[in-house]
Parts: C-alpha cells; structure tokens; sequence
C-alpha cells in the first residue's frame, strides 16, 4: 500500500523527534492513503513555516498488521471512542495518561483512523463546554466527509514504511 505524507520538504528519513504534540492520535508522523489530502497538508505546511509544497511516497510492507509486537489501534469510522481519542490527544492538559483513549505517551505504534479536519472545532467545543452529549458528537460526525490518516508513534512501527523514489 502507498501512503503519503504532505510537507514542504522531501522526507526519506522519519524522525519523530521533529513530530509535534496535541494531534489528532498524538505525537506521530502522519500519512494518508489519499494522494490529494497530502498535496493539499503540503500546501499548508509550505504556506506556514516556508520552503515549497512537497508530497514524499512510502510504501506500507503488510507485514505491518502481522507483527504482534506492535501494538496498532485502528478506528473503522468516527465513533464515540475515536471522538475523545481524538480530544484527549489534542487537550494540552489532559493528564489521565493511563487511558486507553490517549496516545500522549505513545502507547499505540501505529493509530489508523478518519481526520478530525477542522470542521470539527467547533463540535468539540460545544461537547467540551457541555452544550453537546456525545451523541451529538457522532451525529453531527456522521455528516462529514472525513478522510483518512496513519500515525505512526515507534521507530519498530516506522521500519514498515519505505520511501518509494
């Protein structure tokens, strides 16, 4: 399987030591299965820190899903789980580090699931100050065309992926 990542440099060596905090699944390098998503997160990147808009390919060994020493969490669709995965990740001062619904701590390798594209903000928030259930939540997820990603959190996870030139 082809993934891609977005960016405004070609990148053929993943350093998560570069990867930012309070994303959707965690602290990760992130890709997607959706060519156009990645052209467009490169476009962004460029226009925010400089240089030009850059999509590097990596090549996913299906072996991935095989190794039992990782530990993959995977997301089929938005759901109430994926939703306070997703908020838990992104809330600076979320602290219950032992819950199966954070990855700040990077207890998932991989995480594969829908984008919380910021259409969402606002559903969060509402949800946050208490003028949503989460029930809500999902309804109001079901109507969005999400697309896709896969974080990756572990160099033994990383060593799947293959820079495709």
């Amino acid at each position: 399987m082809i993934l891609y990542h977005g960016s405004n440099i070609k990148i053929t060596n993943i350093d998560l030591s570069k990867a930012r905090p309070f994303k959707d699944f965690g602290r990760g390098f992130y890709l997607t299965e959706i060519k156009e998503q990645a052209e467009k997160m490169a476009i962004r990147v460029a226009d925010r820190f400089g240089g030009n808009p850059y999509v590097s390919e990596f090549e996913l060994s299906d072996g991935i899903f095989k190794d039992v020493a990782l530990n993959i969490l995977k997301f089929d669709s938005p759901s109430k789980d994926w939703a306070l995965f997703v908020m838990n990740n992104r809330e600076k001062d979320f602290s219950d580090v032992e819950n199966r619904l954070y990855n700040g701590d990077n207890k998932y390798d991989v995480v594969i699931g829908a984008v919380a594209n910021d259409d969402l903000v606002g559903t969060f928030d509402l949800f946050r100050d208490g003028f949503m259930t989460l029930d809500d939540v999902v309804k109001q997820i079901t109507f969005k065309n999400l697309t896709n990603q896969y974080s990756f959190h572990a160099q033994k996870a990383i060593v799947y992926l293959k820079a495709v030139e």
